[in-house]
């Protein structure tokens, strides 16, 4: 009973940062919906930010989990949430930034991948999980250019020099290994870089709500909703009742 509170404590640090991630990448969070939702003016700066937030939690997750390995075991308490999808997304996000995107941040997302990954091998050594190598792969070259294409019609400056889809399958052969390892060990689903079917973001009755704030304020729309209906409050947080 002596250790509870200090399982607790590293549990309750390790989840904040994982719901923080969610209005950030989507629930489950991936790596096309981090950069779609970091492509606004001026958006550079709160990504390196979030990077570095992500590189002390990673270095976080080391030290507390390799101490007390019971804690991989903990679950989140959240649908569409788990440590790994949230490692999994960064790291994802860290490699993809390095090997195909324009932009200062990329120098921060070296950092954060080297960290990231360091968490990601140890753990997995921690428990003697080998790197799964044969795993269906998470990113063949349609859906690769599927996630160049949404990222261009965003406004993320992407390297189309050839050798783009090449750097990033050397950086994903980095970690992937691990990541899949460690998610069937523990029976934890790996995010995948686009979400097909986009499950219904947690902190989504805020976005409506936002979404009717700026329809009044136009004149062509006053008094109507950015979908044309009129709705209360209490409607929309009813609706999207998770949040």
């Amino acid at each position: 009973m002596g250790y509870f509170p200090v399982l607790y404590g590293a549990f309750s640090r390790r989840e904040v940062s994982i719901s923080l991630l969610d209005a950030r990448a989507g629930s489950p969070p991936t790596a096309a919906e981090l950069m779609r939702r970091h492509s606004y003016q001026g958006a550079e700066h709160a990504l390196t930010l979030l990077l570095e937030e992500w590189e002390r939690w990673s270095a976080e997750l080391l030290e507390s989990h390799i101490s007390y390995p019971l804690l991989c075991y903990f679950r989140s308490q959240h649908n569409n949430q788990s440590w790994i999808s949230a490692l999994t997304a960064v790291l994802d996000t860290s490699a993809l930034l390095i090997a195909g995107v324009q932009g200062h941040e990329a120098r921060q997302a070296q950092l954060t991948f080297a960290m990231s990954r360091h968490a990601m091998v140890d753990l997995a050594q921690i428990f003697s999980v080998a790197p799964v190598n044969d795993a269906p792969d998470r990113l063949p070259p349609e859906r690769y250019e599927q996630l160049y294409s949404l990222l261009c019609q965003s406004g993320v400056k992407v390297c189309r020099d050839g050798n783009s889809i090449e750097r990033l399958r050397e950086m994903r052969a980095l970690y992937e290994g691990y990541a899949e390892a460690l998610a069937g060990y523990l029976r934890m689903p790996l995010p995948p870089w686009i979400a097909d079917q986009p499950h219904k973001d947690n902190w989504l009755a805020v976005a409506k709500l936002r979404a009717q704030t700026e329809a009044a304020n136009s004149p062509s729309d006053k008094g109507e909703t950015f979908d044309g209906s009129p709705h209360t409050i209490s409607a929309l947080v009813d609706e999207h009742h998770e949040f």
